[in-house]
C-alpha cells in the first residue's frame, strides 16, 4: 500500500498468467493508453493528473502503462479530470484484446497477449506531432503539411526493402 498526502490508497498489480510469468493485462495496457493520450493531448503531465486525482505521478506511470490496474471510482474521476466519458478509456480497443481471456492472458489462438503492442497512435511522438499540427494557425498551411506528410509517407512505402 502506497500513502500519499496521509491518504490512503491501494494499488492491483498486474496479475499472473497461469504459465506464472507476470505482464500487464492487454486491457489494462488499453485503457492506460487511453488515459495518456487524453492527458497528453491536454497538455497536462503524468504530476497535474496526479496532484488532481490525489496520486503521485509514479502511480499515474503506472496507470498508463498497466502496470496496476484502474479501478471503476478512479476511472470515473481520471474521466471527470480529462473531461471525457469512461467509455472513452475503451473505445478503438482491439477486437483480439477486447476478447481475450483474462485468466491466462492468451486468446483462442493461443496467442500470447502478454506482448501486447500498444496502439502506435499512443505514443508519444504521435501525440507531439497532432498537437503541433493543430498549433499552426493558418489552416492553408495546415493543409499543405498534411498533404506533405501523406506524400513522404506514400513515397517511403513504395520504396523497395533494402
Amino acid at each position: 500500500m502506497n500513502a500519499v498526502s496521509s491518504r490512503r490508497i491501494t494499488t492491483e498489480a498486474a496479475p499472473t498468467s497461469a504459465r506464472g510469468r507476470k505482464g500487464p493485462n492487454p486491457i489494462d495496457v488499453h485503457v492506460g493508453s487511453r488515459v495518456r493520450i487524453r492527458r497528453t493531448l491536454l497538455g497536462m503531465s503524468q504530476e497535474k493528473l496526479g496532484e488532481a486525482i490525489g496520486l503521485t505521478f509514479q502511480q499515474v506511470q503506472k496507470y498508463e502503462r498497466g502496470a496496476n490496474r484502474i479501478g471503476a471510482s478512479r476511472l470515473f474521476d481520471l474521466g471527470r479530470v480529462l473531461d471525457v466519458p469512461v467509455s472513452f478509456f475503451f473505445d478503438d480497443m482491439p477486437a483480439d484484446v477486447a476478447t481475450a481471456k483474462v485468466e491466462d492472458d492468451a486468446d483462442s489462438s493461443g496467442q500470447d497477449l502478454g506482448a501486447f503492442e500498444p496502439d502506435p497512435m499512443a505514443k508519444r511522438e504521435t501525440l507531439e506531432l497532432v498537437r503541433a499540427y493543430y498549433r499552426i494557425p493558418d489552416a492553408t498551411v495546415r493543409k499543405r503539411m498534411f498533404e506533405l506528410v501523406k506524400a513522404v509517407g506514400k513515397a517511403d512505402a513504395e520504396q523497395p526493402a533494402a
